[in-house]
């Protein structure tokens, strides 16, 4: 959740922070070995949620597909848009393959493989596939879809959008739960602007920020605080 929330959310698909590369190597790492996405197929969908949220044209909006379809579905979605080139080179033309996406991170399967080897090593390896499988279902099957779809069908707001607050998903979401505030303020690095909202991402920020492995974008966290 941290890699998702801080690099592929915060840091690309919203520039709000500046990672060092060592930050941004091991995130990449850490998401090819959990989940084989690649980065530039998951902010071009991102981008095209945020410009067309809730319209024609969203890849999961619950108001246009249905609250069920998103929240059972939300994976088919997104591989489908994500499949799409014009779709990614549209909304994402600023992270294209480099020589790392070349290399390693396009082959997704293999990180996966080699990410199920890895846990095998420490707990066994039907353990390790167990493991996995629950992570893959917990990440993909039930915490994305719950961002996607109830997060634009109930809950607190605070802002005038069709985006929904969940201040208790919030801590098993890393923060992404605080979705009303995020679509408020889009390139704020941090979710949470009542003290009862924690976004554990913008927690580990903080912390990164502190031994300046991160950078923070200023501006946009001042508007959110000013409101």
């Amino acid at each position: 959740m941290f890699a998702t929330s801080i690099y592929l959310h915060r840091a690309l698909a919203h520039r709000s922070l500046s990672l060092r590369p060592i930050v941004e190597l091991l995130f990449r790492t850490a998401l090819w070995l959990l989940t084989g996405g690649i980065r530039q197929q998951w902010v071009a969908v991102h981008r095209k949620h945020h410009t067309y949220t809730d319209r024609e044209g969203d890849p999961h909006s619950p108001l246009l597909l249905g609250f069920w379809r998103v929240q059972l579905g939300n994976v088919y979605y997104y591989v489908q848009e994500a499949r799409n080139p014009r779709t990614v080179w549209t909304f994402a033309p600023d992270l294209a393959p480099d020589r790392w996406e070349r290399a390693v991170f396009s082959w997704g399967w293999s990180g996966l493989g080699l990410g199920v080897a890895l846990v095998a090593l420490v707990i066994g390896w039907w353990q390790a596939v167990v493991a996995m499988v629950g992570h893959g279902i917990l990440f993909v099957g039930v915490i994305g879809p719950l961002i996607n779809g109830l997060g634009h069908w109930t809950g607190a707001q605070n802002f005038r959008n069709t985006a929904y607050n969940s201040r208790v998903l919030a801590w098993l979401t890393g923060g992404e739960s605080l979705h009303n505030n995020h679509h408020a303020f889009p390139r704020s690095p941090k979710f949470g602007l009542r003290r009862s909202e924690l976004d554990p991402s913008w927690l580990a920020i903080r912390l990164l920020a502190a031994v300046r492995l991160v950078a923070i974008s200023s501006a946009p966290l001042r508007a959110a605080r000013d409101q």
